[in-house]
């Protein structure tokens, strides 16, 4: 028993550390461009028919002191063209606030392979943005979700 105990404490401490480390390594920077991709549908079933999906798009300021500016947010197609361009002009996020942006469930525009562009700027180094897609869909007893992370594309 206390050999158990010894052994989870380790174990424990461990995953404590590296969670640290992983925080620790967190990104700064001044400016980059992140790719996120989504889908507005998903297929399903012997005939893959499509399952429509509402998309979320979270932009989260994850600096405590800094705000960070959207310079864009374009929801891009399948094939790769632009379908929207969701900011026209750069928008403040202050310190630790989010900006969301929705693609509707009934808008399948974007198809399976779409994605979003999201550039943003500091004027000095901050903390990395987290920016994550949501999809969600429900049809009549069925329901799916699942979320994207972004990833950066140029600094």
């Amino acid at each position: 028993m206390i050999h158990a105990r010894r052994v989870f404490a380790v174990v424990t401490l461990a995953l404590c550390l590296l969670g640290s480390a992983n925080h620790a390594s967190a990104g700064v920077s001044k400016g980059q461009t992140l790719y996120v991709p989504c889908s507005s549908h998903v297929y399903h079933g012997a005939k893959n028919r499509p399952f429509e999906l509402t998309i979320t798009l979270t932009v989260r300021n994850t600096d405590i002191r800094r705000a960070m500016r959207l310079v864009s947010v374009d929801y891009v197609g399948t094939d790769g063209r632009v379908l929207k361009r969701f900011i026209t002009k750069a928008e403040s996020v202050h310190p630790l606030a989010t900006r969301e942006f929705v693609v509707e469930q009934n808008d399948t525009s974007g198809g399976a392979g779409a994605s979003f562009l999201v550039r943003w700027q500091a004027d000095v180094s901050i903390n990395e943005p987290v920016t994550e897609a949501v999809m969600i869909g429900t049809a009549n007893s069925q329901g799916i979700s699942f979320t994207s992370r972004g990833v950066v594309v140029q600094e």
